[in-house]
């Protein structure tokens, strides 16, 4: 699988979609949003609308419909056309004035056919049909008022976020996490006795449930497309049951099958499991500088792998907390500045020391290119330092601009340098060597006992120490490195103290933050469902749904 061919598939896609959305109204989804982002950058989208007058919104139910001046629109989804989907596609027609509706979806017909119960052998009947497109198409002209208005619903493969010509990522299968050993026990209770699986090992494709097969086959057939732009037929390679699933479900994909018998070249696909590298994870022995801005920097709304970069600096606004919400922030994605590709390809494959410095060296280039005033300095490079570097560039307008992606990556490093986070990341990394050193020569029931003082409330933390997220983060380390143990019952007390001194820190917390919220919400709704005798039906809509729950549970995202 050749580099070029990678970041190339995503750009002959998004070329394909782009050519439909001259003067048009654009409504994407967050994963194309991202995919978009990494590929092309909304610059090239803005040239391909090529007006002014029509704009960009979140495919969501509240988003703003078109005015009269605004005939046509083009939705880019990730997902399936059905169920929510469709209805909001619904909702927003109908409160527009469109007469020309475009809806490019990145799921395949196949995969379409699939979600709607056709069987196998009808669906190889309708080949080179599209009934479910077809239908929709009629429904958009129906929503519009007037079935002589032009409505087309295409697939377009929008799978990947290439964020280096070398990676890519799947950001609408950001959510797609392996089964665990406590989900077979689900998978069992819809079983009968006799057809009962034992582990995971025994789950195959027909023990799952409807909504994570089709997320399955939504991600297969993605991985179809890209392998069809290459050329290639695949020898697939897996290392986790749950990687085992969708292997084998790519080998059975009926178009992939026809794909394969045409295929000049070949390529090797292997499959890893995500909770078989937990530690790596949440571990904090990676010396890269990616993985630390990553880390601590705000995520940007709606994006699984970027972050937003304070960019006040560089404006004529004070830096005050007020002014911050006033100036968009800066991001890594840098798709149409050569030279901060460059850099950001370098801080991808460099370790933290180097990348530093190779920040430094190219903001020196880019200020003597722009005859700067720029006073050189060896040795160690400090916050301080790349910070002087980049204010040369403030008030210069043209310098601002030629060298703006590379400010953005600069400014990047520098508000990284100087998080507190940061300073913590060493010392997560002695403790997390410490707990190795222990988990070698003392029983589980001591680590866990070490960890137990560390454990304060929110009027008893300072700066130094762990906050209930960073606790948690230890705890998955300690028993993704430690593997099999021995329980006993020491180790039941260590962890009976454990879970009472957590208890009493999430319950001191004055705010609990998203993450926590997340992890305490739902045990906590099924518990109060399991002790109510006679529950209020009323209630029920409060009690989490198997679509809603967090990742790593079985089902996580229905598309039904």
């Amino acid at each position: 699988m050749s580099a070029p061919g990678v970041l190339s598939f995503t750009q002959q896609v998004w070329e394909q979609v782009l050519a439909k959305m001259k003067r048009a109204l654009v409504y994407l989804d967050a994963a194309c949003a991202e995919s978009l982002h990494w590929g092309c950058g909304s610059t090239r989208l803005l040239e391909a609308v090529g007006s002014p007058a029509c704009h960009l919104r979140e495919f969501e139910p509240d988003a703003a419909g078109g005015g009269a001046e605004q005939p046509k629109a083009v939705f880019v989804l990730s997902c399936l056309l059905k169920g929510r989907t469709v209805e909001t596609l619904r909702d927003i027609i109908r409160r527009s004035h469109f007469q020309y509706c475009v809806v490019v979806t990145a799921v395949s017909h196949a995969v379409h056919l699939t979600a709607n119960h056709v069987p196998a052998a009808a669906a190889a009947e309708l080949e080179g049909q599209q009934p479910v497109f077809e239908q929709l198409e009629e429904k958009l002209c129906e929503w519009m008022g007037n079935l002589n208005y032009t409505a087309e619903v295409l697939h377009a493969p929008l799978l990947l976020a290439p964020v280096a010509p070398y990676l890519a990522l799947t950001p609408s299968f950001a959510s797609l996490f392996p089964l665990l050993p406590q989900d077979v026990h689900l998978l069992n209770s819809a079983r009968p006795d006799k057809r009962r699986m034992g582990s995971l090992a025994e789950v195959d494709a027909t023990a799952l449930t409807p909504e994570l097969l089709l997320q399955i086959r939504c991600l297969v057939s993605g991985l179809s497309s890209l392998c069809e732009h290459l050329g290639v037929r695949e020898e697939c390679f897996t290392v986790g049951s749950f990687s085992r699933i969708i292997a084998s479900d790519l080998a059975n994909y009926a178009p992939a099958k026809n794909r394969r018998k045409t295929a000049s070249g070949r390529a090797s696909v292997v499959f890893v499991d995500r909770t078989l590298d937990l530690t790596g994870a949440v571990g904090h022995h990676g010396d890269n500088l990616v993985e630390k801005i990553i880390s601590v920097l705000p995520q940007l709304p709606g994006h699984t792998n970027d972050v937003m970069v304070n960019m006040v600096e560089l404006t004529a606004l004070q830096a005050k907390e007020e002014n911050h919400n006033m100036v968009a922030p800066g991001c890594l994605a840098q798709s149409n500045d050569t030279a901060a590709k460059a850099l950001w390809e370098a801080l991808l494959s460099t370790k933290h020391k180097e990348a530093v410095m190779e920040v430094r060296r190219h903001l020196v280039e880019a200020a003597s290119r722009e005859n700067l005033p720029i006073k050189m300095s060896m040795g160690r490079v400090t916050p301080g330092q790349l910070t002087s570097y980049i204010q040369l560039f403030k008030n210069n307008h043209k310098a601002l601009m030629n060298h703006c992606g590379l400010l953005q990556l600069g400014l990047a490093t520098v508000q990284t340098l100087k998080h507190p986070q940061t300073a913590k990341w060493d010392n997560f990394l002695a403790f997390e060597r410490l707990l190795l050193q222990s988990i070698g020569e003392s029983a589980m029931s001591i680590v866990l006992n070490q960890l137990l003082p560390m454990i304060k409330p929110s009027n008893q933390r300072t700066s130094d120490d762990y906050s209930p997220e960073e606790l948690l983060i230890l705890l998955i380390y300690i028993y993704s490195v430690t593997g099999e143990f021995t329980v006993d019952k020491d180790l039941g007390e260590a962890e009976e103290k454990l879970k009472k001194a957590l208890a009493h820190v999430f319950c001191e917390e004055s705010e609990l933050s998203p993450l926590l919220q997340k992890i305490t919400v739902t045990p906590l709704l099924l518990t109060v469902r399991r002790t109510q005798r006679q529950p209020d039906i009323s209630a029920r809509s409060a009690w989490p749904r198997r679509g809603n729950m967090s990742d790593g549970e079985l089902g996580s995202r229905g598309f039904s």
